[in-house]
């Protein structure tokens, strides 16, 4: 078998992917990735965070070119993350989901941004469901309470163009331009390696949720942009998870997100503010449940 170029040389950009049982949706990721980008070679690093259903041997003996271990246990999405960064080389880094399929069009236009406008930070490209409409989640404020609860009541359905009502995913700003905005979604968020180790890589007390958004914190508070481009796309596929899976995904994302607010909001550790946010998500999450069973569904998400 043929050598592959970022096993000669460092590349221009390691993509680093973290796979959990993540058979059935790899070989689509690891097949739209190129294997150079202006000139240079990309790495692919793929941790794997204990899968069962055989990820990690289907990728090492079908794609020898990617970088492919496992962590020997599950120590979470930010963890396996900083694992893959320091086993890559790269100069430039993009921390990507497995259930996405990207483009070169849109990881040569990030890549160039970056290049050439060093007051940005991080980067993401409009991401897009497989049904064609946009995956909100890929560009966000950094929530209020309120955008919270706009959120889990489905007010922001209801006025999707009004600022007050559409904090949470910004839906009153226009899908296909690019500005600064709070935070980008952990599925595609790249940056320069030599950022991601200024501002602490990602803080692995958070386990599932919430670590891309306390990165892009991070890196806004040390007077970078973290900007969304609508004018390219990648694909985000969002995998169906199982009832039981989706139970404990709903439950980490109001435990992320509420670590998260009590990281950056509560410096003093005050007791008082501990219960503020425990009411407060207590809100929240009793309005989302609301919907979601309105709606036929189980279980509750913040977003």
């Amino acid at each position: 078998m043929g050598t592959h170029p970022a096993a000669i040389a460092a590349g221009v950009l390691s993509v680093i992917t973290v796979t959990y049982n993540s058979r059935q949706e790899i070989a689509a990721c690891i097949e739209s990735i190129p294997p150079q980008l202006l000139g240079r070679p990309v790495e692919i690093t793929l941790v794997d965070n204990a899968s069962s259903d055989g990820t990690l041997e289907f990728v090492q003996a079908r794609y020898p070119h990617v970088t492919a271990f496992s962590t020997g246990a599950n120590p979470g999405f930010g963890a396996a993350n900083n694992i893959g960064c320091r086993r890559s080389t790269g100069e430039y880094l993009l921390f990507l989901n497995p259930d996405t399929r990207v483009n070169t069009a849109a990881l040569e236009h990030c890549l160039r941004r970056l290049q050439n406008e060093r007051e940005i930070g991080i980067i993401s490209p409009k991401l897009v469901r497989a049904n064609g409409e946009m995956d909100l989640a890929c560009r966000r404020s950094v929530p209020t309470i309120w955008d919270g609860v706009t959120r889990g009541t489905g007010l922001y359905k209801l006025f999707p163009r009004v600022k007050w009502c559409a904090g949470y995913n910004l839906t009153y700003l226009p899908e296909d331009e690019t500005y600064a905005v709070g935070a980008v979604n952990g599925a595609f968020m790249m940056m320069t390696r030599r950022l991601f180790n200024r501002i602490g890589a990602f803080d692995e007390q958070f386990f599932m949720y919430g670590e891309d958004l306390d990165l892009c914190l991070r890196c806004s508070r040390e007077g970078y942009k973290v900007i969304y481009d609508g004018r390219r796309s990648i694909v985000h596929l969002k995998g169906c998870s199982s009832s039981k899976t989706y139970k404990v995904m709903s439950r980490e994302l109001f435990i992320g997100t509420k670590r998260f607010y009590l990281k950056h909001f509560n410096p003093g550790n005050s007791w008082l503010v501990r219960w503020k946010y425990a009411f407060l998500f207590w809100i929240w999450r009793t309005a989302s449940a609301i919907l979601a069973v309105l709606k036929g569904h189980k279980n509750a998400r913040p977003s």
